[in-house]
This record gives structure tokens, C-alpha cells and sequence, in this order.
């Protein structure tokens, strides 16, 4: 042990220069992952008691979207196609927000009760769903402050359409979210300020879209790989939010997209061909954790755009790390911009309803206003 202690008290570090290059590496990792991990949200605004509609929000992006609004008092409903996992998340964000609230002494009120967390059934691969979701939220409640359309899909089969006849790549990361955008316009308009956030991605850069067929839904159109469709609804989204934008120019409503960043950790990968193999994982994920961003780091950009009073009059633009930046070339064009948005309305409009029934809207308020009333009644 005294020989030990003496090697140890007459070891020289400068002797070697391993001790300088582990240093020198431990820093250059840190230094790359604090930079690819991104800018975190710039605020720390309230939203009490807005109403907050996160799609795909039981995972990922989405998740840590959803925790941090309810963490600033908005009341948040997470629209998820698997209700198990959604009512799972609900309750871990109400739980883990609990954990973190201070409570007076004598205060009987359990403190995740204190947060507004639910989820609501919704498939975007029918468009039958998305009208009942959007049926069920506008006889709820009266207004809707945000909408955060951040359900996505990728490495999907191309060959296997929808239920409505689309590729699902297009329908499911665009038009489901494109239609259920429209269906509670009369609702995010009645809210004080309205705001909608499209999660896009760096994919877009890569895409293509054809003037004539801007949807890809032509007879003669190319039949893409899972990654150029993926590819094409990212840009898509991007020159809906830049046309949409325009016709809501004179209304309280923002339409703004981001991209999340490259993202490891997400069901979005379950996939991926780079996914297919223990090997494969074992090699990548020491690459994934240091160039990639984890799914809180991806989640700040929607998070500004949904909360920072800054941006009240900011509409129709592309955000990255935070900050407005610009889009691909296409991602720019005006004119493709507004050939993608007629041509998705007309589409729309040949096969479902570009509005919730009233009807049904005023049916459900009854309802719920006669359960309430029997409810005081007993």
C-alpha cells in the first residue's frame, strides 16, 4: 500500500501526453455536442390556461413539446392514434410536473392534479378521423390558442395507401395535418391570438415537386422511395405555412414552421434501415449522440413558436434552432406555394368537408351543457 502511495505521490502528469490529449478530446466532444445540441427556447412565458393541441404528442418531439406547455400552464390535449400510450404520457407529464410543484402546508390538492393534460383519439391516416377529433375539440371548448402539428411518418410503405387512396407519407405528415388546420380555423381565430406551428424537417432540402402535380396524386406521377416522400410532404408543409399565412394576413392568426433538427431517440427511426441490425445500432448511436440532438433539444424551437410574445406578428416563416432562416429554393417559390394550396383544397374538398358540421358542433355543446346542468342538479 506505502509503495502505491509513493508511485502515486512521485508520478510526474506532464512526463506523458496522454493526460493532455484525453483532455483535449474530452473538450472537443463537449464543444461539438453543445453546439449540435442547438438553442433552447429564449423565454420563459406563461400560457395559463390557453388551450394547446399537440398531435403525435405521447412520444418523442412531441412529448417534451407537450410537458413544457403544461409546465407553463396551458391545458394541453395530446391527439395520439394509440390512446394507451397517450393516456401513459398524460400521466407521467401531470406526475413529473407534480414532483417539481411547491405545495403550502395544509394544501389537501394532489399537484399533478394541478395540470390540464389529456388525450383525444386521432388518426391521420383517416381523414374520417381527423373530422371527428376536430368535431369532438370544437363542441369542448370555445376557442383553441395553439396547434402544434407535430404527428409524422417515415420509412413507410409507398405502395400501401391510406384509407382515403393517398400515400401515406403525404397524407399523414400534410394533408391530415393541412385539413385538421382548417377544421379549427374558426376556432384558433377566436382565440386572442391564434397560433399554428407545422413541424417540418432538413429533409426538405432534398425534395422535388412537380408544378403540374404539386400533391404527386397524377396517374403518370414517379413512385418514391419512403425518403423522397418523406422528403416531399416536408416541403410541402413548408409552402402550405407560406400561401396559408397570406390568407390569414388580416386575422390574430400566425401560421409558422420549423424543423426540430436531426433528432435520435424518436419513434421516427423504428424504420430505418439503420435500425435493422443490433450491429448496426451498436456502431451508429456513439455517432447519433454526439451530431444528433435528443427529443428535448429538437422540442425548443416549437416551443418558441408557441409561446413568445415576440413573434405575435411574426407569420409564415421558417424557423431553425430558434431563429427564423431560410428554406431550400423551392421551399421560397410564391407561385408553387399557391399551386400546392389550391390543388390541396380542391383535393380536400373532392373527397371530405373543409368544415365541421355546425349541426353536430351545436349537438355536442347541448350535451355537454345538460350532463353539467344534471351534474349541479344532484
Amino acid at each position: 500500500m506505502e509503495r502505491l502511495l509513493t508511485m502515486f505521490e512521485e508520478a510526474d502528469p506532464f512526463s506523458t501526453w496522454w493526460p493532455t490529449i484525453a483532455a483535449l478530446a474530452v473538450g472537443i466532444v463537449i464543444t461539438v455536442r453543445t453546439i449540435m445540441s442547438g438553442q433552447r427556447c429564449p423565454n420563459d412565458n406563461q400560457i395559463k390556461e390557453q388551450i394547446v393541441v399537440i398531435t403525435g404528442g405521447n412520444s418523442g418531439i412531441g412529448f417534451e413539446i407537450a410537458k413544457a406547455l403544461a409546465g407553463r400552464g396551458g391545458r394541453i390535449i395530446l391527439a395520439c392514434r394509440n390512446m394507451v400510450a397517450g393516456e401513459r404520457a398524460a400521466a407521467i407529464i401531470k406526475r413529473e410536473l407534480g414532483c417539481h410543484t411547491l405545495t403550502t402546508p395544509g394544501d389537501d390538492v394532489n399537484p399533478a392534479d394541478r395540470y390540464f393534460v389529456e388525450a383525444r383519439y386521432i388518426d391521420l391516416n383517416s381523414l374520417r378521423s381527423v373530422h371527428h377529433f376536430a368535431q369532438q375539440l370544437m363542441a369542448e371548448f370555445e376557442h383553441i390558442d395553439v396547434l402544434v402539428n407535430n404527428a409524422g411518418l417515415v420509412f413507410a410503405n409507398t405502395q400501401v395507401p391510406t384509407e382515403d387512396g393517398f400515400e401515406q407519407h403525404f397524407q399523414v405528415n400534410y394533408l391530415a395535418p393541412f385539413l385538421l388546420t382548417q377544421l379549427l380555423m374558426p376556432h384558433l381565430k377566436r382565440a386572442e391570438q391564434g397560433r399554428v406551428v407545422f413541424v417540418s424537417s432538413h429533409a426538405h432540402q432534398a425534395a422535388k415537386i412537380d408544378f403540374d402535380d404539386p400533391l404527386n396524386v397524377g396517374t403518370w406521377a414517379v413512385k418514391f422511395h419512403p425518403r423522397d416522400a418523406f422528403a416531399h410532404s416536408k416541403l410541402a408543409l413548408i409552402l402550405a405555412t407560406r400561401w396559408l399565412a397570406k390568407e390569414l394576413k388580416d386575422t390574430s392568426v400566425t401560421v409558422n414552421c420549423c424543423t426540430p433538427g436531426l433528432v435520435r431517440g424518436t419513434r421516427h427511426l423504428r424504420n430505418s434501415p439503420l435500425m435493422s441490425a443490433i450491429c448496426i445500432k451498436v456502431i451508429t448511436y456513439p455517432w447519433m449522440w454526439l451530431f444528433m440532438k435528443n427529443a428535448y433539444e429538437g422540442a425548443q424551437c416549437a416551443i418558441r413558436l408557441a409561446t413568445d410574445p415576440q413573434l405575435k406578428q411574426v407569420t409564415g416563416e421558417y424557423f431553425n434552432d430558434c431563429e427564423i432562416v431560410p428554406s431550400s429554393e423551392a421551399g421560397q417559390d410564391k407561385e408553387l406555394a399557391k399551386r400546392l394550396y389550391m390543388q390541396t383544397i380542391k383535393t380536400l374538398e373532392r373527397v371530405t368537408k373543409l368544415t365541421v358540421d355546425k349541426e353536430a358542433v351545436t349537438a355536442g355543446n347541448q350535451t355537454e351543457q345538460t350532463g353539467q346542468k344534471e351534474l349541479t342538479e344532484e
